[in-house]
């Protein structure tokens, strides 16, 4: 088969987590190609099956992302499909979730082009400390953590009055527990967990990102953990605009990624469907998994 692992352009050097999914596909008989997604003379129709991984550019130009993802899907078997692609590419997908009694972080939406009072929000709902970030992001992308203070509450109305006009935000409740704690993550393949890990920002920052410095390694769930982390993606494949098939089977691969409230459990921050970092350096069995599963579907 030759199979196509689609890619940003100008990917860092350094990232080589995914190089045990290439070898792992390269020892099974597949044709590995990087091509990237936005690269207009790529043939998408030259490969059996593409794999949306390392595209991490795709929040600056969203509309074009979500219509290559249309076009490819016509083209070729596209994994996850489309439908997951539209549905989990704007985080009010995390708004279904806790429809279904998935435990999120509390969150006021606020909707591209309203007027909000941060001051007011922030009061009414009693926050210390407060965390704003775009409904489409990625890497911490214009968030801002911020006290609810007179300087703090004026530099988060000016971040909301910047990014208001023109795109979706969320307003939370900094979970202090991410400067100690980090964020912990579940790594799905074909509907199972095949790994979990924690990552830990730099002393006295939040972001958990490796290109900020912050670390990763192995982690072991609690029970209620896990039953969480099974709960999100459950909800996910429940969801219409997340229907991975006609006859139900699960997602080919995905990541629940939750942080610690102020109680001590658990909420989801983010489930990521369309092009999440797998750690394979964690675990490069899961690689395996992935790439038996993924010619599995491919070979039907």
């Amino acid at each position: 088969m030759r199979l196509a692992l689609a890619t940003r352009r100008d990917l860092p050097a350094w990232e080589i987590d995914d190089r045990p999914l290439h070898a792992a596909l390269a020892k099974r008989g597949a044709s590995v190609e990087i091509p990237i997604w936005d690269d207009p003379c790529v043939d998408w129709t030259a490969f059996d099956g593409v794999l949306v991984r390392t595209t991490w550019d795709y929040q600056e130009k969203l509309p074009a992302f979500r219509d290559w993802a249309r076009r490819v899907a016509r083209l070729a078997p596209l994994h996850n499909p489309v439908g997951v692609v539209e549905w989990n590419t704007h985080k009010r997908y995390l708004h279904d979730l806790e429809r279904d009694g998935v435990k999120i972080a509390p969150t006021r939406w606020l909707a591209r082009g309203s007027t909000v009072d941060v001051a007011e929000t922030v009061r009414a709902e009693g926050w210390a400390e407060g965390f704003l970030k775009p409904c489409v992001g990625a890497t911490a992308r214009e968030t801002l953590r911020f006290r609810a203070d007179a300087d703090g509450l004026a530099a988060a109305q000016r971040h909301v009055d910047r990014l208001l006009p023109d795109e979706d935000l969320m307003l939370q409740p900094f979970l202090r527990n991410v400067l100690q704690r980090g964020e912990w993550s579940a790594i799905f393949v074909d509907g199972r967990i095949s790994h979990c890990v924690r990552k830990i920002p730099v002393p006295g920052d939040y972001r958990v990102q490796d290109d900020f410095g912050a670390r990763d390694e192995p982690y072991r769930p609690t029970s209620d953990e896990l039953a969480a982390a099974v709960e999100a993606m459950a909800s996910a494949t429940r969801r219409r605009g997340a229907c991975p098939a006609a006859d139900g089977e699960p997602l080919l691969y995905g990541r629940a990624d939750f942080l610690w409230d102020d109680e001590g459990g658990c909420v989801v921050t983010e489930l990521e469907l369309v092009e999440p970092s797998l750690f394979f350096r964690h675990s490069p069995s899961a690689a395996d998994l992935l790439a038996d599963a993924w010619l599995r579907r491919l070979a039907r």
